[in-house]
């Protein structure tokens, strides 16, 4: 039984009958007239019978080469399909684009952002996945995730930095009204403290003043959470005081709301980065998508309504100035 022909072969044996000769298809193609005559010498040797009569004026197709034309000419346009659609994914963000973001990120810094990419791309089905776990990028089929916090390192990923969320000690005035406000980093242990947990544990807050570090231990405390958006609310309530990015927190204490209490004292900023496969050959709709992040996140970022309105009108998504 002869061997399965490569479809490459058949491809250019159609390339061929339809120019009229390997001269005029090697002009047409680009590729090389020996190449053509190997590549279909190859192509007859695994069918075991000529497709092709050559002379020195013209080429004439046998019997094979008729009875195949059909089938290699079907490839043919095939391929030119999946190019085609490669070519407009390439200049066209499209297809489903799956996203895992901590759930606070996305409702409290990132709403805008989503709306606005949403509007600038319609051609990008966006699937979030708010869940607080870690998803496993490549083995879920994820095209970017964004983590919070050091830690998840890969060797399969590539981790791009995207900002970093300052951190502050706030309460609620009803709580500083009841329990008075702590003077010093080590007067915090005589409050209610509210911990964030992370990997099963509660995280301690390194504090540093001049020099002065103190580390306030979080382990014994009463109540905790994965979930900064949670811990506000609990803040809000005044079941105590907790850490929060100070993004998350800037307009209740605008609004009289939260107190930031010891701002003199300082937290180590927390780490968001965006994790994905590859680099390399990276699908635009993700490659515009990490753009939007960065133009977003940057410092200085605008206001909200500023933000929707700018980045809605932008029909090229943010200009890239060399982000990637």
């Amino acid at each position: 039984m002869p061997l399965p022909p490569d479809p490459t072969d058949l491809m250019y044996f159609a390339l061929v009958v339809n120019a009229g000769g390997f001269s005029e298809a090697a002009k047409q193609s680009g590729i090389p007239k020996s190449t053509l005559s190997r590549r279909i010498g190859e192509l007859e040797a695994r069918l075991g019978e000529k497709v092709l009569q050559r002379t020195t004026r013209r080429i004439v197709m046998t019997e094979m080469g008729q009875r195949i034309l059909g089938a290699a000419e079907q490839i043919a346009q095939e391929a030119e399909r999946v190019a085609e659609v490669a070519e407009h994914r390439q200049q066209t963000p499209s297809g489903r684009l799956r996203v895992s973001v901590p759930a606070d990120l996305a409702s409290i810094v990132l709403g805008p952002m989503l709306a606005a990419f949403s509007a600038a791309w319609p051609e990008v089905q966006l699937d979030l996945d708010l869940s607080p776990r870690y998803v496993d990028v490549i083995a879920e089929g994820y095209d970017l995730a964004i983590r919070v916090g050091e830690g998840d390192a890969s060797q399969h990923l590539i981790a791009r930095h995207l900002t970093d969320l300052d951190l502050g000690l706030y309460a609620a005035p009803a709580y500083l009204q009841r329990r008075g406000a702590p003077q010093g980093a080590t007067d915090l242990a005589r409050f209610e403290l509210l911990a964030l947990i992370s990997a099963g544990a509660a995280l301690p807050w390194p504090l540093s003043l001049r020099g002065r570090a103190v580390t306030v231990d979080m382990a014994g405390r009463r109540m905790g959470a994965n979930s900064y958006d949670l811990l506000r609310r609990m803040v809000l309530t005044g079941a105590g005081i907790a850490v929060l990015p100070t993004l998350f927190a800037e307009d209740f204490q605008r609004q009289g709301r939260l107190v930031r209490l010891l701002p003199e004292w300082g937290l180590q900023p927390v780490t968001v980065r965006a994790v994905f496969p590859s680099r390399r050959l990276m699908p635009q709709k993700t490659r515009v998508f990490l753009d939007a992040l960065l133009y977003h996140l940057r410092p200085g970022r605008p206001a909200d309504p500023a933000l929707i309105e700018a980045y809605s009108l932008m029909t090229g998504g943010p200009q890239r100035n060399g982000l990637l």
